[in-house]
C-alpha cells in the first residue's frame, strides 16, 4: 500500500520518496511494524481471550508443570496473523505473484487452526476439527499453490543461454554508465527446476520423476509438481503444530527458520548475489524478504506473551500457519529439499510421533502388549519425561535450529 503512494510521489519529484524502492528499507519497516503490532494488540487479545476465558484445556500427561497452564488463554496465533498480515500489505507490492501466494497461505491455515481453536474451546471438544478436514484443508492449499506455481506465466527463473557445443552464449550490453559489457546471455523461462543441497550442479527437475514416459513427461510434470507441494505443505504444517507444546518452542523455532528464508529469499532475488553463488535466480522474488521480514517480527514479538511462564498460546491458529508458510516459502524460491534440515525440528518431532505410534500398533499385535520407544512423543515431552526443566529444553532446541540454520546458509556454498 505504502509502496504504491511513495512510487507515486516519487514520479512527482517529491524528496525521498524512491527509498520505498528499496528492498531492504521496506524489509527494516516490516519487522518494525510486526513488533510494534504484536506488543500493542498482543495485550488487548489477551485480556479480551481471559475476559471470554478462552483457555487450554489440558490433559493430564504427568508432565511437570503442566496442569498450571491450565486456562492460560490460547488461540493467541492471531496476534501472529495480524502482525504479518499487516506490515505484509502495508509495505509489500501487492501485485506480486508470491506475495499473494504467502498472503493466501497466512488466511487459509489460519482459517483452518482457528476453526480447530475454535471447536476445543466453546463446543469442549478436545478432539478439535476432525483430522479429515484439516488435510482437506491443507491439501486444498497445495493445489493452489501447486497449480498456481506451475500455470501461472509470472512464475519464472532465469538461465543462461547454452550455444550447440555447451557453451554459454555471451552479448554486449549497456551498463549503468552507458559502458558496453560483455556479459552472459540469459533469458527468462518457466521450469520445474529446484535446488540440491551439497552437488555442484545443484538443480533438480521434477520432469526426471516422469522421464521414464518419454514425450509425455511434459504433460504430466505438472501432477508430480502439485503433489509433492501438497506433501510437503502437509507435512511442514503438521510438524510445526507438533512442535508447539512447549512455552515458545514453536514461535522462536520458526524465527530461526524464518530468517534463514529471509536471506534466502534476498540472495535468490538478487541477480548479482545469485551469479556470484551461482544459484537459481527468481525474478521478483526479493519481494518475499518483506514478507519474512514481518514474519520475524511476529514470531519474535510473539515471544514476548509466549516465553516461560506463557501469558497465552498460538493454538492451532499460530502453528498451522506458521508451518504453512515455511513450507509455501520453501518452494517458492526452489528450496524446499532444504527444508529437512533448515525445519530439523520440525522433521524430528514429526518423526517421533510416527514412530511411537508405528513401534507401539507393532509390538501390541505381535506381543499382545505395547511397548514404547520413547517415554512421550512427541521429542520434547519426552525429555521432559526424562527430568529437563521446560526451559532449558526449548533453549537447546533453538540452539540446534540456529545450528540447522548455518548449515543451511552454508549450503550455497558446500557443494
Amino acid at each position: 500500500m505504502f509502496y504504491y503512494l511513495f512510487d507515486y510521489l516519487d514520479r512527482l519529484g517529491f524528496p525521498g520518496a524512491g527509498v520505498f524502492h528499496y528492498i531492504s528499507f521496506r524489509a527494516a519497516l516490516a519487522v518494525i511494524t510486526s513488533l510494534v503490532v504484536s506488543l500493542i494488540i498482543g495485550k488487548k487479545i489477551i485480556y479480551i481471550l481471559q475476559r471470554k476465558q478462552i483457555g487450554e484445556i489440558i490433559r493430564d500427561l504427568g508432565l511437570e508443570g503442566q496442569m498450571q497452564k491450565k486456562g492460560t488463554p490460547t488461540m493467541g496465533g492471531v496476534i501472529i496473523l495480524a502482525s504479518i498480515l499487516v506490515p505484509t500489505v502495508l509495505f509489500a507490492k501487492l501485485d506480486n505473484i508470491y506475495i499473494i501466494l504467502m498472503l493466501i497461505t497466512t488466511v487459509w491455515l489460519g482459517f483452518i487452526g482457528f476453526l480447530d481453536d475454535y471447536i476445543k474451546v466453546y463446543k469442549k471438544n478436545k478432539e478439535g476439527l476432525k483430522g479429515r478436514f484439516k488435510i482437506f484443508g491443507q491439501v486444498g492449499l497445495g493445489v493452489i499453490v501447486g497449480a498456481t506455481f506451475y500455470f501461472s506465466d509470472q512464475v519464472q527463473i532465469r538461465e543462461k543461454v547454452f550455444d550447440n557445443d555447451g557453451r554459454v552464449v555471451k552479448e554486449w550490453v549497456l551498463n549503468k554508465d552507458q559502458c558496453e559489457v560483455l556479459v552472459d546471455q540469459t533469458v527468462d523461462n518457466k521450469s520445474t527446476k529446484t535446488t540440491i543441497p551439497f552437488l555442484k550442479n545443484n538443480e533438480f527437475d521434477y520432469k526426471l520423476v516422469v522421464s521414464w514416459m518419454g514425450e509425455s513427461a511434459s504433460q504430466w510434470v505438472w501432477l508430480i509438481f502439485i503433489l509433492a507441494v501438497i506433501f510437503i505443505v502437509t507435512a511442514v504444517s503438521n510438524g510445526a503444530n507438533l512442535t508447539d507444546g512447549l512455552d515458545g518452542l514453536a514461535a522462536g523455532t520458526s524465527a530461526i527458520i524464518g530468517t534463514t528464508l529471509g536471506i534466502l529469499a534476498y540472495v535468490s532475488g538478487n541477480v548479482f548475489f545469485a551469479d556470484y553463488l551461482n544459484i537459481m535466480y527468481i525474478p521478483n522474488s526479493g519481494e518475499l524478504v518483506i514478507f519474512a521480514s514481518a514474519f520475524i517480527g511476529a514470531t519474535i514479538g510473539f515471544l514476548w506473551y509466549n516465553s516461560f511462564p506463557a501469558q497465552v498460546f498460538m493454538g492451532d491458529t499460530g502453528s498451522l500457519a506458521l508451518g504453512g508458510i515455511i513450507a509455501v516459502f520453501a518452494v517458492i524460491i526452489r528450496k524446499e529439499l532444504l527444508i529437512p534440515i533448515l525445519a530439523g525440528i520440525f522433521l524430528v518431532e514429526n518423526l517421533s510421533v510416527m514412530m511411537q505410534v508405528s513401534y507401539f500398533k507393532y509390538t501390541k499385535k505381535k506381543y499382545g502388549e505395547g511397548r514404547r520407544i520413547f517415554k512421550m512423543s512427541p521429542l520434547h515431552h519426552h525429555f521432559q519425561k526424562s527430568g529437563y526443566v521446560e526451559p532449558k529444553i526449548v533453549i537447546r532446541f533453538w540452539i540446534i535450529g540456529i545450528m540447522l540454520a548455518v548449515l543451511t546458509i552454508i549450503t550455497l556454498k558446500l557443494r
